[in-house]
């Protein structure tokens, strides 16, 4: 199998080419394959793949608020012209979202038929690169993840753990709620996807939930550091983009096909063990 991976820099792309070693791969990312160059589309059909993961994207959420045109000529624009690619070349897309396409106001797991309503630029420009993604190609997977941490890269768990080994005190939010994800449990469940023959949407985090106050907690007490963890609210945190307070996404499609990701206090006790920090 022919495998274009975009974004193949990121933490999850670096995990994908790891689990993925067995089959064609072509790796791809900034600055050579530019999501906002009109004419991206052309590299998809020259490469000639029979699945493109798309895993690139403008992700840094408060910098949307500041900059939404670029974060729209990212994640909407340049996933429809990876869309227009994969569909000229007869290849299946795989396509990564985020929980951040839901407002939070649901009390209870996320299912993939619930209406999305993003609060923020990042999750609009994220929602609509997977509207764009669906219209322009009926063969696309819209895979949902959140709170993804890895090897590779800036993540939550290596800034918790890095300023828990220098400072006595850590002040971590503890009013939004949602699934914390190991990259590498992502991308062996995206493998099992590509033995499926799903399209449209699916959720794929980490099993159970937890606030970001218990995710720091839960860091902190693994690598045995003595710092304090205190809980605050978004609103001290007073950040530029709004967060939902509850996005527990519940990945009932996935489970349906048999792929399952482990709990997230496990997969970061694994994680940790790996001396990723």
């Amino acid at each position: 199998m022919r495998i274009l991976l975009v974004g193949s820099g990121g933490q999850l792309g670096h995990e994908l080419r790891a689990v993925l070693s067995g089959e064609t791969l072509v790796c791809v990312d900034l600055p050579e394959f530019d999501l906002t160059c009109p004419d991206i589309h052309e590299q998809v059909t020259g490469i000639r793949p029979d699945v493109v993961i798309h895993t690139a994207a403008y992700t840094d959420v408060d910098g949307a608020e500041r900059a939404p045109a670029k974060a729209l000529a990212v994640n909407a624009e340049g996933t429809e012209r990876i869309a227009r690619g994969a569909a000229e070349s007869g290849a299946r897309l795989v396509y990564l979202s985020t929980d951040y396409v839901f407002d939070g106001s649901k009390q209870a797991p996320y299912l993939e038929r619930d209406e999305a309503n993003p609060l923020n630029v990042y999750g609009q420009t994220k929602l609509e690169g997977e509207r764009r993604a669906l219209a322009r190609h009926p063969n696309t997977l819209v895979v949902r993840t959140a709170w993804l941490y890895g090897m590779h890269g800036r993540n939550f768990v290596k800034t918790i753990a890095q300023a828990a080994s220098t400072q006595s005190e850590l002040r971590v939010v503890d009013d939004q709620r949602g699934c914390p994800t190991h990259a590498g449990d992502l991308a062996r469940a995206i493998k099992a996807m590509l033995g499926t023959d799903l399209t449209g949407v699916v959720h794929a985090t980490g099993a159970g939930d937890c606030t970001w106050h218990e995710f720091a907690s839960e860091i902190v007490s693994l690598i045995g550091s003595p710092a304090r963890v205190v809980p605050v609210s978004t609103i001290e945190m007073a950040r530029p983009a709004r967060r939902p307070a509850y996005s527990v996404l519940a990945n009932t499609i996935l489970a349906g096909q048999g792929i399952r990701l482990p709990h997230w206090k496990n997969a970061l006790g694994q994680f940790l063990k790996q001396g990723a920090v």
